[in-house]
């Protein structure tokens, strides 16, 4: 995000949700019906500050009463209203597209005063270190930036709330929006415009072109004042009424100076005219309000509050006092010797934790080579071993610090922590240490607390909670074109930064743990969440065999079928052009080919693919295009870029599964991410097919969860139809086919199944009539009919949507199956839900987290379960993947019914339902052929 513009495009409430999971909840923060939206018109509200406060000054003598009257009325906004989402918008440097309509707009403005002048960058760093987005579009005022949220947010349901003096805004009042004159603590809405000006807020424009506004230097007419405009309007209606009845209105002077200001009139109504459609895409999550004490950028607001001298708004904003505010205290060494580090080890020995970090050679774990670590034992004590740096400089042997601490990092009496563990115990093992005793992570517990926040770094975990800036790895390699190794970096220059790295995770250790133990959190933490981190270590240390010859011959194949592609789009076309590029398709298809543009963006016609498979019934070009996109993503995604990641010694690729991504607590894989190559398709299959064993007596086998959140919905709702089908074993689909259709299951149609099918996963994911008419290309009154069948024959289902619904709007939040637990805000009422089956997106990822956020637990634990009993029983099995609810295995071909007997058993109790869990098993020489 930059100060300059904030970005992710709001979705229609009715826009159907994918399938995948990345796509449907992204951070799951979007306004909803209940929530009420604050933006705020920054030079409206700085204006009323610099002029009402007194000259007030800073400690160095600058001046503050602007930025004191905004950051005040900023902290005391929530005490006085429900704020859910807070933007602040300002006016861009230069001229805008009224200059161009009318070049004397706001010629007579007076110039900002200085001490005005100066105080704008301190509000702006005040913003930034608040952590409130900031809204500023060049060529437009924020005026037009207020319409355009309002117009965005009001779609969504919510409320919204322009904090502004300008009467240009009242145009802007409706049912869903309203002005907020906050130093008045007042609301401006429909009626409050017609009490004071006499017409309504869709005259406003029309009014205000006819009364015109000297201070804006927008011309109104001769002799027209407000209670002109006003009576005229009441009369009249619109400009264009008067103008038809212009023979009508009393006064020879006042007709002439209407009929000789008619073209004016129009200018003007063009100048006070807001638009609603700037090109500004809104970013949701972070103009989400948690509280100030939780949003702001503590260091940050410190800082600048000790520079100006706000001591009261510094504990307002951090909840902690500037003399409170204690400086960073800590001792950092250097280990020197082998000498020094057995005495330091001797000393970590009695210690119940340590926290420990790595500096290396590559963020990727399995290829990085070991340059130094660091530990911390305890708070402010923390070292450095250095084993590699420039020459000159002085580093241990690392066999000798193998052989020192071995025993200390298998001791799994000793606590060990850090951040990003699983990193550590790859690049650990890489070196011949094994760690052992793992039990803090400080971004798995950071995720667990707040599992919608986009980043867990342990950057941002020292701001936010020990109110610290940690030393910018940056500062130390370098950037860009000048970036170098860290084991270029003399060592006494990597020391501190190293060191903090150990420490930080150390201080969160005390700072995290409480407050999983409030949030109920502490019992999912250590008995799925952190052994998980040995897990997932050992998948990725082991990674998978890639054959690269055959992805080499997969290149050869996508490249001819790729260039059959553009030969025939081209012909579709009747002209040859770039395939690649949005525009000229964008020309192909509505300028020469005729095609009707579906939707618009900043950048012009949109070709996504949403628009494609609309035109697709409409000419064949579009359809190829498809093909053609899909063809080329694999290409570049996986086709041309496995071979590069195969490690040179191991031969096999190293994917790297995150605990912290998905909000649900799913895993998700990347470098490279093995869960988008497609299952149903011939190209995905051949993609998985170069996952391969590497000897012939070994075989893949692969355990896949059947249908395992239709499982969790038909466990979590009670609905006996759905319950008795799953007990008996009958395919789901067929079953609810025959309910809906009034059929036997013998005289199910396939389409009919097909149907169904849609139907069971779209109720998960809250689709719509609308949603559903579009995926299986049906009539809308037909998909609503549907819907309303489905839940007809199945309503424990509805029951158990509604249940989660009302506990989510009472508790603010919903659990899975082992207490996993996601905020959400924008539930609205059962009575404003009115019994329609259409729910907005905070409703939608309510109920999708507690299902796919139990399938998650689920296969969580039953990775947990099968790993350890692999382990103790000194099996030679290997668990490579997990892939949604597919757990992938190679093993020798002897030890087969073994491991299936094994994988079967603890995947199916991993948990006493009354729905049973079915486990389906596929053995294959390569990934795909266990499909």
């Amino acid at each position: 995000m930059t100060s300059e513009q904030l970005r992710l495009p709001l979705q229609p409430s009715d826009t159907p949700p994918p399938v995948a999971e990345e796509d449907l909840l992204g951070e799951g923060v979007f306004p909803g019906p209940g929530d009420q939206i604050y933006v705020i018109d920054a030079h409206s509200l700085i204006y009323q500050s610099f002029h009402a406060i007194p000259e007030m000054t800073g400690p160095q003598g600058q001046p503050v009463n602007a930025v004191y009257g905004f950051v005040r009325d900023l902290i005391e906004l929530p005490g006085r209203r429900q704020v859910d989402y807070l933007i602040v918008a300002f006016d861009a440097k230069g001229p805008t597209f009224r200059h161009e309509t009318f070049a004397d707009y706001k010629i007579d403005r007076p110039p900002m005063p200085d001490d005005l002048q100066i105080q704008m960058e301190l509000i702006r760093s005040m913003l930034d270190a608040m952590r409130v987005p900031v809204l500023m579009v060049p060529g437009f005022e924020a005026d037009d930036l207020l319409a355009t949220v309002a117009q965005q947010a009001s779609a969504t349901g919510a409320d919204c709330f322009l904090v502004t003096n300008d009467k240009d805004c009242r145009q802007l009042i409706n049912d869903r929006v309203k002005i907020y004159l906050i130093r008045k603590d007042r609301v401006l809405d429909d009626a409050a415009v017609e009490a004071e000006w006499g017409i309504r807020p869709d005259q406003v424009i029309d009014f205000q072109a006819l009364w015109g506004d000297a201070g804006d230097n927008v011309p109104g007419v001769e002799g027209v004042g407000k209670k002109t405009a006003s009576d005229l309007l009441q009369k009249y209606g619109t400009i264009e009424g008067i103008y038809d009845h212009l023979e009508e209105i009393r006064g020879p002077k006042r007709r002439e100076a209407l009929r000789r200001s008619r073209d004016q009139v129009e200018v003007s109504r063009a100048l006070v005219r807001l638009h609603t459609d700037v090109p500004v895409d809104i970013d949701w999550a972070p103009a989400r309000f948690v509280g100030w004490p939780e949003k702001v950028d503590h260091v940050r607001v410190l800082e600048l509050c000790r520079e100006l001298g706000f001591r009261r708004f510094a504990e307002q904003l951090t909840g902690v006092s500037i003399e409170e505010a204690a400086e960073w205290v800590a001792d950092y060494r250097i280990v020197a010797s082998l000498e020094e580090l057995e005495r330091l080890v001797e000393q970590w020995a009695g210690a119940e934790r340590i926290c420990v970090d790595t500096e290396t050679t590559s963020i990727r774990p399995r290829f990085a080579e070991l340059v130094g670590l660091s530990v911390a034992w305890g708070t402010g004590k923390a070292c450095y071993i250095p084993v590699r740096a420039p020459e000159g400089d002085r580093v241990l042997d690392l066999k000798a610090v193998v052989k020192r601490l071995a025993p200390l990092w298998s001791d799994t009496k000793i606590a060990k922590g850090g951040q990003n563990l699983k990193y550590d115990v790859i690049v650990f093992r890489n070196a011949g240490l094994a760690l052992r005793g793992v039990a803090f992570d400080s971004m798995v517990a950071d995720y667990l607390l707040d599992p919608g926040r986009r980043s867990h770094s342990l950057d941002d975990l020292s701001r936010r909670y020990l109110n610290h800036e940690t030393i910018p790895l940056s500062q130390l390699i370098g950037k860009g074109k000048d970036e170098r190794c860290i084991d270029e970096v003399p060592v006494e220059q990597v020391a501190d930064y190293a060191a903090e790295d150990a420490d930080v995770p150390f201080r969160l250790w005390e700072e995290l743990t409480p407050r999983l133990e409030e949030e109920s959190l502490r019992e999912l933490y250590d008995k799925l969440e952190i052994p998980l981190v040995e897990v997932l270590a050992d998948m990725e240390y082991i990674g998978i065999h890639v054959d690269i010859d055959q992805l080499r011959t997969l290149q050869n194949e996508f490249d001819q079928k790729l260039s059959q592609l553009r030969t025939e789009i081209h012909r579709l076309a009747g002209e040859p052009f770039n395939v690649e590029s949005p525009k000229q398709l964008a020309e192909v298809l509505f300028d020469k080919l005729g095609l009707p543009p579906v939707k618009k963006t900043k950048t012009g016609r949109s070709t996504d693919v949403d628009v494609l498979s609309q035109l697709a019934g409409l000419h064949p070009l579009p359809e190829k295009m498809i093909t053609y996109r899909q063809f080329a993503k694999l290409k570049n995604s996986y086709v041309d870029t496995l071979p590069d990641l195969v490690h040179p010694e191991t031969g096999r690729i190293h994917t790297s599964f995150r605990q912290d991504v998905a909000a649900t607590g799913r895993l998700s894989s990347s470098d490279p991410n093995l869960q988008n190559i497609p299952v149903r398709t011939a190209e995905g299959r051949a993609i998985r097919a170069a996952f391969c064993v590497e000897s012939p007596d070994w075989v893949f086998l692969s355990a896949d969860y059947s249908q395992i959140e239709l499982r969790v919905l038909a466990e979590y709702s009670g609905d006996a139809g759905l319950q008795t089908a799953f007990r008996e074993g009958r395919d789901i689909h067929t079953q609810v086919a025959a309910e809906v259709f009034g059929v036997s299951l013998e005289e199910v149609r396939p389409e009919q199944r097909r149907r169904a099918k849609a139907i069971n996963f779209g109720i998960i994911y809250g689709q719509s009539p609308f949603g559903l008419s579009r995926a299986l290309g049906i009539a809308r009154h037909e998909a609503a009919a549907f819907i309303d069948a489905y839940f007809a024959r199945f309503p424990g289902v509805s029951a158990f949507i509604e249940e989660v619904l009302e506990s989510c709007r009472e508790q603010g939040y919903v659990t899975t199956w082992l207490g996993r637990k996601r905020h959400i805000t924008g539930i609205r009422s059962a009575a404003a839900r009115g019994g329609g089956r259409q729910r907005n997106l905070p409703e939608r990822i309510a109920v999708n987290t507690v299902i796919q956020g139990t399938a998650a637990d689920l296969i969580k634990q039953a990775m947990l379960d099968v790993w350890h009993e692999l382990r103790t029983s000194g099996s030679t099995a290997r668990l490579l993947l997990q892939i949604h609810d597919e757990l992938l295995f190679e093993v020798p071909r002897d030890d087969l019914a073994e491991l299936k007997e094994l994988v079967t058993g603890k995947m199916t109790s991993v948990v006493d339902w009354s729905v049973p869990l079915q486990v389906d098993l596929k053995v294959g020489p390569n990934w795909a052929d266990c499909e």
